[in-house]
């Protein structure tokens, strides 16, 4: 390596990098540039070296690696979870979590793995999910996103607006529209008046939180 790229890189990264062609790497300096949330073949390119020297001193140093859902997450949020779960809660904090969590036992989809979601037609229910996302998990409102499902006989814009105004957003944070054939009238379609509404939260990590929150014990 060229002695300028090298004194550049060692500013760069902090990692000193040893004389010779077939050097060995501290055990420290694997582990920052792996926690920096780098995958092994990345860690290689920086290194300038092969992905089968990396591998090698990993496992020689027995350094613990990522699982892949883990590699991508850390590479996705590099400044750390978006969210920030609240430790000490206020007695209505206390009851606003119980609810967040019954709501989400009862309404949300936990087979996405991937996102907190949950879907209702009731306002209200879905403006206090919102609320337990934000005041308890930390959540930005600016971060979620909203899917609407209406029946054809439905105002699209009617509805749309209905929405709008009631979680105080913009049209940009709606997903496209759902359209579905509309069902018998009856007590079902008073209750989807508004249609059904969707919140979003990408990331796996709080859906995870969230899961085992819901478990018994």
């Amino acid at each position: 390596m060229h002695e300028f790229v090298k004194l550049a890189f060692v500013r760069t990264t902090g990692v000193r990098i040893p004389p010779g062609p077939s050097f060995m790497f501290k055990r420290r300096d694997l582990e920052k540039l792996y926690k920096s949330g780098l995958s092994q073949m990345e860690m290689s390119e920086k290194l300038r070296c092969s992905h089968g020297k990396i591998t090698y001193w990993m496992k020689k140093y027995n350094l613990p690696c990522r699982a892949r859902r883990d590699a991508m997450y850390i590479k996705y949020n590099p400044n750390g979870d978006p969210f920030k779960i609240k430790k000490r809660l206020n007695q209505k904090e206390i009851e606003l979590k119980g609810m967040g969590i019954g709501l989400y036992w009862g309404e949300g989809t936990k087979a996405d793995k991937c996102s907190v979601r949950l879907a209702n037609t009731n306002p209200m229910l879905i403006e206090k999910f919102i609320e337990f996302l934000i005041k308890v998990c930390g959540v930005k409102k600016t971060d979620l996103r909203f899917g609407l499902q209406i029946f054809n006989d439905m105002n699209p814009q009617e509805i749309l607006n209905f929405w709008l105004n009631e979680l105080k957003v913009k049209p940009e944070r709606f997903y496209k529209l759902t359209i579905t054939p509309a069902r018998s009238i009856g007590k079902y379609r008073s209750k989807t008046k508004h249609g059904v509404l969707t919140v979003y939260y990408h990331n796996r990590k709080l859906r995870d939180i969230l899961y085992e929150w819901t478990l018994p014990g």
